[in-house]
């Protein structure tokens, strides 16, 4: 008889696995802790959300951090921070009141010039804070609660992009803090939202600890998305790290945490067997797995190379080996996400169920590939992207690629990827990541549609044509404008290859039926709103 991992674990949870808790976590959980939350997510090891567009980095950023507008659950912009706004009739200067009651977790004022200084800085990374930056005159503090941004011609979708919720998010910094250069890590980690850092029980690789800031007086209007207040209703919330799965959902099982981020997909069904437990889809429009190939280096600076990894990949196989649940994946094949408004299917005749190893060979061998070694960035915390990277890398070697994995965990990886250097010296060649469905959709909100080379995200892929066109995106008036746009530019996209698309997915988080008031939006999971009951 043949017994699955599955199978294994579903023994190991029945006869009682939560004896496998690590005992400092059983420690910090008591019958005195129903107003404290546990949650399971990945390791957090960069706290700067303006320097990383990571989305674990975006939710600490959300806990600690407010913002000048938020998105309501229709994605339409609210004002957050800000009181009062308007805009002259010549549509060029925006004028901005911060509302009362902003303060930082310090006992400082929050003031203009925090808010001039942090939109300074999130505009040398943000695409769409880029586009704001070129086309603006001048931002500057008015008076302690007001500061003004006059544009050299006018932007209908500033307050959009001021609002958007696709890492780097807008979050307001300190003015000694914004200061600094976005391409240098802010320290320190003092905001002025619903949560405060607790410096003292931050133990970077087991466990990060927020307490609820007493002194934020959220919005009146009623939670809307990441709009209205933002009201906790705990405590204090604590991001376990455990690594293994097994221990993971253990410890759910027996109470010893409330969340669950990233629950495996081959584990579902005893999530789902538990009377206690439920899958829940925060994020409907779900992810599209991305695989970012290096430019700078051999052999991906060959564009004959990047095509070959487009005829190479079987969507539907990477989907199987990353999700056992069919229900949850589809295949994807526009640049601009498989549900958006601007989805298409320009120019992509390379899409081949089961894919074409053999024209991906024959590129390879036009390429002038000569057996350089090719190095996967495997995080083996995200248990889906380690089977895809594995997966990968089999089919590589399966057409004469000289594969290797270099695993570490997803903290690591996301350290790493930040290397330019050539792989003798700790450079990388590709790593697999992935993109919110509706952040794809604009190409001045998702870093992964940039193509200006050194200004664009990981992998750093350029193509002049390609930017040209996207210049074009902010002032395009109609829908039916910005499609015949979007084909234009995808058409382009794939014939430089930017990236690579493997697929698209949607991933249910897992918690406790205790927990309740979770809110569901793309990218941001956000830890006001949700209860907890004994």
């Amino acid at each position: 008889m043949t017994i699955s991992r599955r199978d294994l674990i579903k023994v190991g949870l029945a006869s009682g696995a939560a004896l496998s808790i690590p005992s400092v976590l059983r420690a910090q959980t008591s019958p005195a802790s129903a107003r404290t939350v546990h949650m399971v997510k990945g390791d957090l090891r960069v706290f700067d959300p303006i320097w990383t567009a990571t989305n674990i980095t975006a939710d600490h950023g959300a806990a600690i951090y407010d913002t000048l507008f938020s998105l309501d659950s229709k994605f339409m912009p609210q004002p957050q921070m800000v009181g009062n706004w308007g805009v002259s009739d010549d549509k060029k200067t925006y004028r901005f009141e911060l509302r009362d009651g902003l303060g930082w977790h310090d006992g400082t004022p929050v003031t203009a010039a925090d808010c001039v200084a942090s939109i300074r800085r999130w505009g040398e990374v943000h695409p769409g804070g880029q586009l704001i930056m070129a086309r603006t005159s001048d931002i500057s503090k008015k008076d302690e609660k007001t500061f003004t941004m006059s544009l050299k011609e006018p932007l209908g979708l500033l307050i959009d992009i001021l609002a958007d919720l696709t890492p780097p998010c807008l979050f307001i910094m300190r003015e000694k803090d914004a200061k600094r250069p976005a391409t240098e890590q802010v320290t320190t980690n003092i905001g002025s939202g619903p949560f405060r850092f607790n410096e003292a029980l931050a133990k970077p690789g087991a466990s990060i600890t927020y307490d609820r800031n007493e002194k934020y007086v959220p919005r009146k209007e009623p939670t809307d998305g990441l709009a209205g207040g933002k009201v906790v209703n705990v405590d204090r919330v604590i991001w376990d790290v455990i690594a293994d799965q097994q221990t993971a959902i253990a410890a759910l099982q027996a109470g010893e945490v409330d969340y669950l981020e990233s629950p495996p997909a081959d584990l579902f069904s005893v999530i789902e067997g538990d009377l206690n437990l439920e899958l829940q889809v925060l994020d409907n429009p779900g992810w599209d797995v991305v695989l970012r190939m290096n430019f700078l280096q051999p052999p991906f600076n060959n564009v004959k190379a990047r095509q070959a990894m487009l005829h190479l990949i079987d969507q539907e196989a990477f989907m199987r080996v990353m999700y056992a649940d069919p229900k949850y994946v589809n295949t994807a094949t526009s640049i601009f996400g498989k549900d958006t408004l601007v989805s298409n299917d320009e120019n992509t005749g390379w899409y081949k169920t089961g894919g074409d190893p053999e024209k991906a060979k024959q590129l390879f061998k036009e390429a002038g590939y000569a057996g350089e070694k090719v190095v996967i960035l495997d995080p083996t915390d995200w248990h889906e992207s380690d089977n895809a990277s594995q997966f990968l890398a089999a089919e590589l070697r399966k057409i004469g690629v000289n594969a290797e994995l270099a695993p570490m965990d997803w903290g690591g990886l996301t350290t790493r990827r930040a290397k330019k250097d050539p792989i003798e010296s700790g450079g990388w060649s590709m790593f697999i990541t992935a993109e919110s469905d509706y952040s794809l959709g604009n190409p001045l909100a998702s870093p992964l549609l940039l193509a200006n080379g050194d200004g664009a995200w990981y992998g750093w892929p350029k193509n002049d044509e390609y930017e040209a066109l996207r210049a074009k995106w902010a002032d395009v008036a109609t829908l039916e404008e910005r499609k015949a746009l979007a084909r234009k530019m995808q058409g382009i996209w794939w014939d430089f290859v930017g990236d690579v698309r493997l697929g698209k997915y949607v991933s249910p988080i897992a918690h406790r039926k205790t927990l309740t008031g979770l809110i569901g939006m793309p990218q941001i999971a956000p830890m006001w709103n949700m209860q907890k009951t004994s």
